[in-house]
C-alpha cells in the first residue's frame, strides 16, 4: 500500500502483506487524498494509485487513474453520465508487471539453471566487481568523436594520416569477449565501466563494441536487444568513436541480403550511434564490398573496408595470396572511396616481419590511413603490431590486459607502455588502463563457464588457420554436439576442409562453413576421400551448399569443380553477386508479417533485427514478453540464479529500483512445480516454477538401421527445424525431407532413395541424437 502526507487509507483487513481470501470484500481499500489545490490533490491520488501492488485479483486501479487524469474530470465539469459517455476510460495498456516477470526469471534460473551455463557451473561464490568511478565534478572531455564531427569523414581521415601517434582501438566490448568468452559478455558489465572510459581515455581512436557475432548472440543467448546496447553505451560514451564490424552483403548475418536491406541496416546503425564501419567480405570479393561501402559513405560515417589476411606473404610455397594480391586490392578499395584501409588478420597469421613488409609496401602505394587488426592466438602478435607501427601503420587494435591474449587481441596496456617515449607514443593514460583491467579481471570471473581452457598461445594456429573469434564459438558448438573430447580432431579436420575448399579466406561466415563441415565430418567419421566419393549420398550442411552455390560470393581462384558438383547435386551455381539477383525487399509487407507474429507494433530497429534474424528476433521478443527486460539483472543472477539469503539491487529504469532478496525454494508438488520465495522491497513475494529435472524422461528414439536404405537417419544431434513432408507423400532421391538446427548450424536431410513417406518419427521442435531414425520410406517398385 502507498503512504505519505495527504493520503489516508481505510482498509480494514487489507494491509501490506495481507492475503486476499476467496470471500474478500469487493472494496479492499478506500483511498482519500487531500492537498491545498484540486490539481495537487489529483497528483497525490495518482501517485497513491500507482504505488498499490495487488496480486491475484483484478482491480479498478487503471480505470481510476484514467478517470482522475481525464481533462473533463480535472476541469470539474463531470456529471453522473460522464462514465457512460467516456469509453476511453476503459482503455488502458496492459501492466508491464516487470518485477513479477523478473522474479519468475530468477526463480526459473535458480531452480533449473540458465541453459547457457547449465552443466558447466561449479557453484563457486561470485561477486559482482565494482568499476572505477569517473570524477563527478567534471564533464566528459572532448575525444575522437568530437574531432570527427568537426572535420567530417574525409578531413578526419587526413588528420589521422598526418598525426604521429599510433592510435588505438579497444576491442574489449566486441572482439575480445567474442574470441575469449564465446560472445557472452552482457551489456550490464559494459555499462558499469563505460563512463570511466569516457572520462579518462578520450584519446582512444575508437571502441569496437558492435556488429559481428555480438548482434545475434545478444538476442539468442543473452536475451538482450543489441540496439539497446548501442543506445545505452552511446549515452554513457558520447566522446569516443564507436566502431562496428559489418560483413558487407551479409550485414551482421550468415547469408546474403538484398542491397536495400544492407543499406537500410547501415543507415539505422549510423543513426543510432555507429561512427566507424569496418566492412569486409568473407571471400575478399570486391563486388560484395562495394554496395555496403557506398551505403556507409552515404550515411556520413567513416568507411573502413578491410582486406582479410590469410596465408603467409613470406612463404614462397604459399603463392595464392601474395603481396601483389593485397596491394592490388588496397588500391582498388582506395579508388572506391575508402576513408581508412583495414587489414583484418582474423586468425593471427600475420607474423611480425610479414606485418612490417605488408604495411611498408602498402604505405608506399596508398594515401589513406591503415588500421591493423590481429589476434594473439600464437602469442607473438604484439610484435606484429610493433613492427607494423615501425612501418607506419596509423591505427592498431588491442584489448585491455585482462581481456587480451590467446584468441583475443594483443595486450593494450603493454603496448601503451612499449611505445612510451618513442615517436609512436600513444599518449594514453596507463593508470586508467590498469584500473580498467582490474575491473575486467573481476568481470571475467563471472564468465568462467565460457572459457576455452586454452592456457597459452599456440603455433598450431599456423596449421588450422582458425579465426580467433571462431575458436571458442566452435568449441562451444562441438561441446553442444557431444564432440567436446574430440576437439583436437575437429581442429585438424578444419585444416583439411580448408584444403578441400581450395584454401579460401576464412572469416565469418565462410569460417563458419568450414567449421560446420569439419563438425559434420567428425560427427559422421568421414574422411576427405569420402566427401569426394561421387557414389556416396551425403546430407551436407546447408551452409556448405550455399557457399558452393555462390550465395556468399566468389572465392579468389574459384571453387574446386569436382567438390562443387558433388555438393550442389545438379543445382546451378550463381555467377552474379547475390545481392544483385535477390528481389527488392517489400518492407511494409515484412513489417506486417513480423507484427502479426509478435502481436504488437514494431520499431525500426526491431524490423531491422527481424530482417537479419527472423526466428531469433521473434524468440527474443517472446522471452522479453514472458520475463521482461532481463538485461537489467546483475550477471550473477542472470547466469546462476540466487541462493538463500542473497540480495541484489535491480534498476529497472531511472528512479525505479527493486531490492530482491532470495528466501528459499519449496518442495515440488505432484505437477513438479516449486514455489520460490522472495522479498521484494521488503514485501513477501513468490514465483511458481516448473522443475524440469522432475519431468519423466521420454522413450528413447529408435536408431536407424544403417543397412536399410529406407531408413533416414539423423546425421548429427540437434532439433528438427523444418518438416515440409507428410505421410504418404512421394519423394524422389535427393529431395529435401527436413532440416536440423544445431547451435548456429542448419543441415538439410535428403531422401536417399525414391519412395513414399511411410512414417514420420519426429516433428518440428523434436530433439534428436546422431543416427536417430527420422523418416521411414517405402520404396516405389519400378
Amino acid at each position: 500500500s502507498p503512504a505519505g502526507f495527504g493520503i489516508r487509507l481505510d482498509g480494514g483487513t487489507a494491509y501490506s502483506g495481507a492475503t486476499i481470501t476467496p470471500f474478500y470484500d469487493s472494496m479492499l481499500v478506500k483511498v482519500t487524498a487531500w492537498a491545498p489545490t484540486f490539481g495537487q490533490t489529483i497528483q497525490r491520488m495518482d501517485r497513491a494509485l500507482r504505488e498499490f501492488r495487488i496480486r491475484g485479483v483484478k482491480t479498478n486501479i487503471p480505470f481510476l487513474d484514467n478517470l482522475i487524469l481525464h481533462p473533463t474530470f480535472q476541469s470539474g465539469l463531470v456529471t453522473t453520465t460522464f462514465i457512460d459517455n467516456a469509453p476511453e476510460l476503459f482503455q488502458w495498456p496492459a501492466r508491464r508487471d516487470r518485477a513479477t516477470k523478473l522474479l519468475n526469471f530468477i526463480g526459473s534460473v535458480s531452480v533449473n539453471g540458465n541453459p547457457e551455463v547449465k552443466g558447466r557451473s561449479d557453484g563457486r561464490e561470485l561477486v559482482m566487481p565494482k568499476a572505477p568511478k569517473p570524477p563527478s565534478d567534471q564533464s566528459v572531455p572532448p575525444g575522437m568523436r568530437d574531432k570527427f564531427k568537426e572535420l567530417g569523414a574525409e578531413k578526419f581521415a587526413r588528420w589521422v594520416r598526418q598525426q604521429k601517434a599510433l592510435l588505438i582501438t579497444d576491442t574489449t566490448f566486441r572482439d575480445a569477449h567474442q574470441s575469449l568468452l564465446a560472445t557472452r559478455v552482457r551489456t550490464y558489465d559494459m555499462l558499469e565501466i563505460a563512463p570511466y572510459i569516457a572520462h579518462r581515455l578520450p584519446r582512444l581512436f575508437s571502441l569496437e563494441m558492435w556488429g559481428g557475432a555480438t548482434f545475434d548472440s545478444a538476442m539468442r543467448f543473452l536475451k538482450e536487444d543489441p540496439w539497446e546496447r548501442l543506445a545505452e553505451l552511446r549515452k554513457a560514451v558520447p566522446n569516443i568513436l564507436f566502431q562496428m564490424l559489418l560483413r558487407a552483403g551479409n550485414a551482421v548475418g550468415y547469408t546474403n541480403y538484398p542491397d536495400d536491406v544492407v543499406k537500410r541496416f547501415v543507415k539505422g546503425a549510423a543513426e543510432n550511434g555507429i561512427d566507424v564501419f569496418r566492412v569486409f567480405d568473407a571471400l575478399n570479393w570486391l563486388p560484395n564490398i562495394k554496395p555496403a561501402l557506398e551505403a556507409v559513405i552515404e550515411a556520413g560515417a567513416i568507411a573502413e573496408p578491410a582486406i582479410c589476411y590469410t596465408g603467409d606473404i613470406l612463404d614462397p610455397k604459399r603463392d595464392k595470396y601474395t603481396l601483389e594480391y593485397y596491394v592490388k586490392m588496397a588500391k582498388e578499395l582506395e579508388r572506391m572511396g575508402a576513408h581508412i584501409l583495414g587489414l583484418k588478420d582474423m586468425a593471427g597469421l600475420c607474423k611480425p616481419y610479414a606485418a612490417h613488409k605488408l604495411v611498408k609496401t602498402l604505405r608506399g602505394e596508398i594515401g589513406i590511413p591503415i588500421h591493423f587488426h590481429t589476434h594473439d592466438t600464437s602469442g607473438i602478435n604484439a610484435a606484429s603490431i610493433l613492427r607494423a607501427a615501425d612501418a607506419g601503420v596509423d591505427i592498431a587494435d588491442a584489448a585491455v590486459s585482462a581481456m587480451s591474449g590467446l584468441t583475443s587481441q594483443p595486450n593494450l596496456n603493454s603496448l601503451v607502455e612499449a611505445l612510451r617515449n618513442t615517436p609512436r607514443d600513444t599518449g594514453l593514460d596507463i593508470d586508467a588502463w590498469n584500473e580498467c583491467s582490474r575491473y575486467w579481471e573481476g568481470v571475467r570471473q563471472l564468465y568462467y563457464p565460457f572459457e576455452s581452457g586454452m592456457r597459452a598461445g599456440t603455433a598450431e594456429v599456423y596449421k588450422h588457420e582458425m579465426p580467433g573469434g571462431q575458436v571458442t564459438n566452435l568449441q562451444e558448438q562441438s561441446k553442444a554436439l557431444g564432440l567436446g573430447e574430440r576437439w583436437p580432431e575437429v581442429a585438424r579436420m578444419y585444416a583439411k576442409v580448408n584444403e578441400l575448399f581450395g584454401d579460401i579466406i576464412k572469416v565469418t561466415p565462410t569460417s563458419k562453413v568450414v567449421g560446420d563441415m569439419a563438425i559434420f565430418m567428425v560427427s559422421n567419421n568421414l574422411s576427405p576421400e569420402d566427401l569426394l566419393d561421387e557414389d556416396r549420398h551425403l546430407s551436407f550442411p546447408e551452409s556448405a551448399v550455399e557457399l558452393f552455390q555462390g550465395k556468399l560470393g566468389q572465392p579468389y581462384g574459384g571453387f574446386p569443380a569436382k567438390l562443387q558438383k558433388i555438393i550442389l547435386r545438379g543445382k546451378k551455381p550463381l555467377t552474379k553477386r547475390p545481392g544483385e539477383v535477390l528481389p527488392a525487399t517489400r518492407f511494409e509487407a515484412i513489417q506486417s508479417e513480423v507484427e502479426g507474429k509478435v502481436k504488437h507494433a514494431v520499431s525500426e530497429t526491431e524490423l531491422l533485427s527481424y530482417l537479419m534474424y527472423p526466428k531469433v528476433m521473434t524468440d527474443f521478443d517472446a522471452h522479453r514478453r514472458l520475463y521482461s527486460d532481463v538485461s537489467v539483472l546483475p550477471t550473477t543472477a542472470f547466469f546462476y540464479g540466487m541462493k538463500p539469503g542473497q540480495e541484489v539491487t535491480v534498476e529497472i529504469e531511472a528512479g525505479k529500483t527493486l531490492i530482491v532478496k532470495f528466501i528459499t525454494i519449496g518442495e515440488a508438488n505432484e505437477e513438479g512445480i516449486r514455489e520460490v520465495f522472495f522479498e521484494l522491497n521488503g514485501q513477501p513475494r513468490n514465483a511458481r516454477v516448473l522443475d524440469t529435472s522432475l519431468k519423466p524422461a521420454g522413450p528413447l528414439r529408435t536408431k536407424a538401421d544403417p543397412d536399410n536404405p529406407a531408413h533416414v537417419a539423423a546425421p548429427m544431434p540437434g532439433k528438427i527445424g523444418g518438416l515440409p513432408i507428410t505421410v504418404g507423400q512421394e519423394v524422389k532421391k535427393g529431395d529435401k525431407l527436413l532440416s536440423i538446427e544445431a547451435m548456429k548450424m542448419e543441415t538439410a536431410v535428403y531422401a536417399p532413395i525414391s519412395g513414399k513417406v511411410k512414417e514420420l518419427h519426429v516433428k518440428v521442435g523434436s530433439s534428436i541424437e546422431s543416427r536417430d531414425l527420422l523418416v521411414t520410406l517405402e520404396p516405389i517398385k519400378s
